[in-house]
């Protein structure tokens, strides 16, 4: 059978871990600019890979998170056949091995990980102590083995200004007439990652009086907590939580002067459209999933039960994070950002 010299990447499920795959695929088109690139995604993310210079197209695999559906991974990896000389998987899981093992994929590359002898044939082992972030084991997986880990290139994100002014003039009919400082209270882990819905309305306040447009971003599970935080912070404080698709939530982003965010999926998409971000820090990790970006900075208290990655904290004042102040965040935000 004659395959394509094209290469599959099955991608992850989380928004900031596909944004933290660009530099992957940023890596395999310098070293090999002639060969496409398609990525297999949940459905919802297929706008984000539009917004990847590198990717030709996503490839659709629509099965709920964390759910085996043998049928719809058989039945994409048929329809896939022939189609791809090599197929590099970033989730370590059995399942994602399935679909390019099924698709007679000749090389098949990835982390050992769990009961995948067999269906991978290019195995490479995960040393967590020296691969230490998300975005260099993704990066590790372009390289040769025994290669030394390459220079990490930053993700890049295209947005279209244009249709984020049409949508912002939705709920702004004037547009933009001050400073916007974009607010994304939400994290889809658990609450541990979340910073206060008062904090977030205590800054809202603040920067309205500093002469800020506040605007609450995030997905339609995040519903509640941006309606708390709206009621909380007055009606200057626009909440488009739940209102906005993926591809519009891009594009708002990159008009922001500034952004602060919990350590979510949307404040690696902010990173890598080069907007200025405060990133928070509670339960997770900043060695491990840090904002990539050239204009970050990241507020943690570093207490000794941190980073403890539990989707909820026991204690019910959320220590790590209920103690990062509005007014330390907001220092954070206005002091001086490096020039572009």
């Amino acid at each position: 059978m004659n395959h394509s010299d094209a290469i599959l990447l099955i991608g992850p499920s989380w928004v900031g871990d596909m944004v933290m795959a660009q530099p992957l695929l940023m890596l395999l088109k310098q070293r090999q600019p002639q060969r496409a690139i398609d990525v297999v995604a949940p459905p919802w993310s297929l706008p984000l890979l539009q917004r990847m210079a590198q990717v030709r197209q996503g490839v659709a695999l629509a099965v709920g998170h964390g759910r085996l559906d043998l049928s719809a991974r058989r039945q994409l990896a048929v329809a896939l056949r022939g189609r791809y000389q090599q197929a590099i998987l970033l989730p370590n899981s059995f399942k994602s091995a399935l679909l390019p093992f099924w698709a007679n994929i000749p090389r098949r590359t990835g982390f050992l990980g769990e009961w995948r002898y067999g269906l991978l044939n290019d195995i490479r082992p995960l040393h967590k102590e020296c691969l230490p972030r998300t975005v260099d084991r993704f990066l590790a997986l372009g390289a040769e083995v025994g290669e030394p880990l390459p220079p990490l290139p930053l993700p890049q994100l295209t947005a279209i200004p244009q249709q984020a002014s049409t949508t912002l003039r939705q709920w702004l009919p004037d547009g933009l007439v001050r400073p916007l400082l974009l607010l994304c209270p939400g994290a889809e882990f658990g609450s541990a990652k979340r910073w206060p819905a008062e904090r977030f309305a205590e800054l809202a306040r603040l920067a309205e009086a500093r002469g800020w447009q506040t605007l609450l971003l995030g997905s339609h599970k995040e519903q509640t907590i941006g309606a708390h935080i709206a009621a909380l912070a007055g009606s200057r404080c626009l909440n488009l939580i739940g209102h906005t698709s993926l591809e519009q939530a891009v594009d708002l982003l990159s008009l922001a002067a500034c952004v602060v965010s919990n350590d979510s999926g949307l404040m690696h998409v902010a990173a890598a459209l080069g907007r200025p971000v405060v990133a928070l820090f509670g339960s997770s990790d900043p060695h491990h999933t840090p904002p990539l970006g050239k204009h970050t900075r990241i507020v943690t208290l570093g207490l000794p039960c941190a980073p403890c990655f539990r989707r909820h904290c026991p204690m019910a004042d959320l220590p790590c994070l209920g103690g990062i102040t509005a007014h330390s965040v907001l220092e954070q935000v206005e002091k001086p950002w490096p020039a572009p």
